[in-house]
């Protein structure tokens, strides 16, 4: 871990893995709602990082953070939402050839992975979600699409995500979702918000 006073009152705080992030920010949370952090704004993670603002005094609260003794994340912990898809993408039977399974077999692999959302970005309600063991992680398109589908359930990398809307995308598409990720008059807006669990199941079958 090493805390980084990056503002007047903004502390990055780096770590080594996704696991970690996970855990680090569940943890600053909690002693965030228990009145033992101090005042602190945002709570932000990233891939490798987690960015706190509106940090009364950034270098003490780093060399505090730096002491602390961090419980990793159980599978059962933080808030979880359950999204249901048709395994429909143009990539599924790319995908099921690099897992080396039929394309049949995909929804069952997805729908057994504790996927939890590490942070958020690209385009708001998209969710960085974790979780792929290192032999079901398959790379970007060579040649990236102009337009993907909203709703779209995508893998790139240790990172599976579900567009929001239609952008542009190189990840691989093997689903799709009639499940709304961004709705800014719902509360929260975001379907997918850093440490929420996701559990994909196929559409039509549970």
């Amino acid at each position: 871990m090493r805390t980084l006073v990056v503002g007047s009152q903004a502390l990055l705080i780096e770590l080594d893995s996704a696991d970690e992030v996970a855990a680090l920010h569940a943890e600053l949370l909690r002693r965030r709602d228990a009145g033992a952090l101090g005042p602190v704004r945002d709570v932000v993670p990233a891939a490798r990082t987690v960015l706190l603002d509106g940090v009364r005094d950034p270098a003490a609260l780093g060399a505090r953070i730096a002491r602390w003794e961090v419980p990793p994340l159980t599978s059962e912990e933080g808030p979880s939402v359950t999204v249901p898809v048709r395994y429909d993408g143009p990539d599924l039977a790319e995908v099921a050839r690099l897992w080396r399974v039929d394309p049949g077999e995909v929804p069952g692999i997805v729908g057994a992975t504790p996927f939890r959302v590490a942070f958020c970005g690209f385009a708001p309600g998209f969710g960085y979600l974790t979780g792929l063991p290192e032999g079901l992680r398959v790379p970007r398109r060579d040649t990236p699409r102009t337009a993907v589908p909203a709703g779209s359930l995508a893998l790139a990398g240790e990172y599976a995500g579900v567009y929001p809307r239609s952008s542009p995308g190189g990840w691989q598409l093997i689903g799709s979702t009639d499940a709304v990720l961004w709705d800014p008059a719902r509360e929260p807006a975001a379907l997918f918000a850093p440490g929420v669990r996701v559990r994909f199941t196929e559409a039509g079958r549970d």
